[in-house]
C-alpha cells in the first residue's frame, strides 16, 4: 500500500482520523502580491496549461511557478521538492512519491524537518486526490516527530493548477477547507502558502 492507494474514506479508517471540511480555514490569511515573473509566466501558461490539460502540463506550468514564488517570497530560507520519494512507513502505507514537498529549512540536496507542506497534483479530480494528500500530511507529521521538530500543523493542499483546495492536519484532525481558490486569485493562494512558513521562520529567529 503507498499513498495513492488511500481514498478520504481508507485514511479515516486506517489512521482513525477524524475529518472536518465545514469551514472557511483561510479567510484571515492576508493576500501576497508576486513578483512581476509570476504574474507575466501565468499570463501565458494559464491558457498553455488548460490547453494541454495534461496533469504534467499542468504541474510544470502552473503549480511549480507558485510554489517557486513562495521560496523567493521567503528569500529561499526554505527547500522545495518535486516528485520524490518519502518513505516514513511503509508497513503502515505511507510510502511513496509526492507530487510536491515544502519544508521549513534551506537544505535542497535532502528533505530534511521540518516538513510543512504537501502538495498533491491531479489533472481535474480534486475530490479523489484528498486522501493521498491527507495520507502523505500524516507521514510529514510522523516524519517531523521522528526528528525531534514536531509541528502542530501540517499543511497540504490537492490542485489542478488552476483550481486549489487546502487542508491541515493537528493531531488526528482532518480539516478540508470549504472555499476553492483560483490561479486567478494567486494573491490569496501564496498567502496561504506563506503563512505556515512565515510562522515557522519567525520562531527560529526569535
Amino acid at each position: 500500500m503507498a499513498y495513492s492507494d488511500f481514498t478520504l474514506a481508507k485514511v479515516r479508517e486506517t489512521f482513525q482520523l477524524v475529518i472536518d471540511e465545514k469551514r472557511n480555514l483561510f479567510k484571515d490569511v492576508s493576500s501576497i502580491q508576486p513578483f512581476a515573473s509570476l504574474t507575466t509566466l501565468l499570463e501565458e501558461y494559464i491558457q498553455l496549461a488548460t490547453a494541454i490539460n495534461t496533469e504534467k502540463a499542468r504541474s510544470e506550468l502552473l503549480i511549480m511557478p507558485v510554489l517557486t514564488e513562495v521560496r523567493r517570497q521567503l528569500n529561499y530560507q526554505i527547500s522545495l521538492f518535486s516528485r520524490t520519494d518519502f518513505d516514513v512507513d511503509s508497513s503502515k502505507g505511507v510510502n511513496g512519491f509526492c507530487d510536491f514537498i515544502l519544508c521549513g529549512s534551506e537544505e535542497q540536496f535532502y528533505i530534511k524537518a521540518p516538513v510543512l507542506t504537501i502538495v498533491e497534483a491531479k489533472n481535474e479530480n480534486i475530490k479523489g486526490g484528498l486522501g493521498q494528500c491527507i495520507a502523505t500530511m500524516i507521514a510529514a507529521q510522523s516524519f517531523n516527530q521522528n526528528t525531534q521538530q514536531e509541528v502542530k500543523t501540517i499543511y497540504g493542499v490537492v490542485t489542478s493548477g488552476t483550481n486549489w483546495r487546502f487542508l491541515m492536519l493537528k493531531g488526528l484532525t482532518a480539516y478540508i477547507d470549504i472555499v476553492f481558490n483560483y490561479i486567478n486569485d494567486v494573491e490569496k493562494i501564496l498567502g496561504i502558502l506563506l503563512q505556515p512558513f512565515q510562522t515557522a521562520l519567525l520562531q527560529v529567529s526569535l
